[in-house]
């Protein structure tokens, strides 16, 4: 039993059983005779496990613990706040562009040479998509590149918090609609981090990706204040 004060009984139950992740568990009447909690608190209680992703449960399936994950809690937090005030993503937005900059040095030591090949394959995916006569947004090609970069480091508060960043930016859309002389800037600087990753050249690396963060949190306007030329806007109908 954990030492931390755990207000559930239902995870404390969990805690204290030891399951493995896929490990199925009784049903809420057995459980409800082993702890002497009604099963009505235990229905309340295993769907606030079901919401931070502890467990699945279904009629026919049972209820199966599936582990830690530090993202679901995270997504439905940050999902109700940007539901209250959608300005709230560049406060999020900015706390991603720090954590990434602070865990930089640690995560592209440990990338291995099929994840610098992932990182290559991934910058010919976008630049394919963005050549065609009915141009792709990369938006898929976009998130794999950073989470592929941040995939070694084995922190899951670090990658939960990177994956819900991801899923914000779907959430209101910024995967729909982008100027398309923003998008050629992003893959060039996508382009040349992943070179200067595969040569071992993680300093260049580093001040590429804060240069490239720079232009994000622009939208459009590089580091150098300068407006990017104007280019082709691409609608949600440009998704194919």
């Amino acid at each position: 039993m954990s030492q931390f004060r755990i207000e559930s009984d239902f995870l404390r139950y969990l805690l204290a059983q030891g399951y493995t992740p896929g490990g199925r568990l009784p049903s809420l009447n057995e459980i409800s005779n082993q702890i002497g909690v009604s099963v009505g608190k235990l229905r309340e209680q295993l769907e606030v496990a079901r919401v931070l992703g502890l467990i699945e449960a279904s009629p026919r399936r049972g209820i199966h613990y599936t582990g830690y994950d530090f993202l679901p809690g995270v997504r439905q937090s940050l999902m109700f706040g940007l539901n209250l005030n959608r300005q709230l993503f560049d406060g999020y937005s900015a706390l991603r562009s720090h954590l990434e900059i602070a865990f930089w040095d640690e995560a592209v030591v440990r990338l291995t040479a099929e994840d610098h090949q992932r990182l290559g394959d991934l910058v010919a995916s976008a630049w394919a998509k963005l050549q065609q006569e009915r141009i792709q947004i990369p938006h898929a090609d976009h998130r794999a590149f950073h989470m592929t970069i941040f995939s070694r480091l084995g922190n899951v508060f670090v990658t939960g918090l990177l994956e819900a960043y991801w899923d914000a930016y779907e959430a209101i859309e910024l995967n729909t609609y982008a100027d398309y002389r923003y998008l050629t800037a992003v893959w060039h600087f996508h382009e040349q981090i992943a070179d200067a990753i595969r040569a071992g050249d993680f300093a260049t690396a580093k001040q590429l990706h804060i240069d490239h963060m720079a232009l994000l949190g622009s939208r459009g306007v590089p580091f150098n204040s300068e407006p990017l030329p104007t280019g082709r806007v691409l609608p949600a109908q440009a998704i194919l």
